[in-house]
């Protein structure tokens, strides 16, 4: 749930670096949290409960991916390919999944 909370807090920090640790575990939570609130809606019949934590969750989910993306030594912009059908899609994830790069223009390791 830190990872979650931490990456919240950062939500319009673009700079830096997220480890993969960071980044899957804030989705897994995203999810797990989208799914049960998806559920409440259909329990409840309604349809904005988890639409207004998806938009809560636009900005600090674009800025953790930026700062994973920084972490394998690529721009955040990088994101932008996921625009592409299917092959984006792809592309950034293998992008996301690699490992952590040493010392780079984004900064320290986060690992080290």
């Amino acid at each position: 749930m830190e990872h979650f909370v931490d990456a919240m807090k950062k939500y319009v920090d673009f700079s830096g670096r997220a480890t993969r640790t960071q980044y899957w575990m804030y989705i897994l939570i995203f999810m797990v949290i989208y799914i049960a609130l998806a559920v409440l809606d259909s329990v409840l019949g309604t349809f904005f409960i988890a639409a207004i934590f998806n938009l809560v969750c636009l900005l600090p989910s674009i800025s953790v991916a930026a700062r994973r993306l920084h972490d394998t030594g690529r721009t955040g912009w990088w994101q932008l390919i996921i625009l592409i059908p299917l092959i984006g899609a792809i592309v950034l994830l293998v992008f996301l999944v690699q490992d952590s790069h040493g010392d780079n223009e984004y900064g320290a390791n986060p690992k080290a």
